[in-house]
Formats: C-alpha cells, structure tokens, sequence
C-alpha cells in the first residue's frame, strides 16, 4: 500500500511543470546589505530565512532536482528607486534553506543559479516576496 500525502498547502505555491512559487511572509526584504546588525542579530534573521524555506519547499513538494534556478521578486506598490542588490542576502540565506530542504545537495553554481533579486511594481497589490524555483537541465 503506498503512502498518500496531503495536497500541498494552499497559498504556498504554484506549481507548472518544472516551476514552483514560494509565497513568503514578508513585504520587504528581511535581510539586506545595508543593515547594520550584529552577528546574533543577523544568525538569526538567517536562521529564521533558512527554516521557512525549508519548510515551504517541503509544503510544495519540491522534489529532488539535479539542477535549478532560483529567483527572488519583490512586488512592491510604489515607484519609489530601490536597489536589487540589497535583497541578495535574502536570497543567500533562502537558497541555502532549499538545500537544507533537500531540492539540491548545495548551493554551488553548478547545481543552483541564483539569478538576480527583480523588483516588481505592482500597484494596487500588497508588496510580498516571492521565491521562484525551476528544474533547469544539468
């Protein structure tokens, strides 16, 4: 008898041949370049990132991959300038929670590649986060 799992949560994710969407609970980004933390402060924030990627990817069902790419988009409501490269630390931090998840055995380049974060206008709509994992050939 083989073993029936639950239907993925709803709300945290979209899935399309190859392709999941991770819906995160932020509206910014929680960890970014300019923060000046401490190194608890910020082994925190990290672990936290770490945990909730884990456990979304696990709640999508992400299987195995032996390669993917990662995006991390920031839908925001204004147009206010803001700087991509700020959110690379959030993104560090997800893509290693995916690992820890168990979607790819590291984060290397060879077997992840994390595109830069997008900023996303969006007016009218709530600003969010949203990680974007696809299967990509090796």
């Amino acid at each position: 008898m083989t073993e029936q799992l639950p239907p993925p949560l709803p709300g945290l994710d979209t899935v399309e041949a190859g392709r999941w969407t991770l819906v995160l609970p932020y509206e910014a980004p929680p960890l970014t370049e300019n923060q000046r933390l401490n190194r608890y402060d910020r082994a925190r924030k990290v672990k936290r990132l770490r945990n909730e990627a884990d456990i979304l990817a696990r709640a999508a069902r992400i299987p195995a991959l032996t390669r993917c790419q990662v995006t991390l988009t920031w839908f925001v409501k204004t147009k206010h300038r803001r700087d991509a490269d700020n959110a690379v630390p959030t993104l560090k931090a997800l893509c290693d929670g995916l690992v820890d998840a168990g979607i790819v055995p590291d984060d290397t380049p060879n077997l992840m590649v994390k595109l830069m974060p997008v900023i996303t206008h969006r007016p009218g709509n709530r600003q969010s986060l949203e990680l974007l994992v696809e299967a990509v050939a090796p």
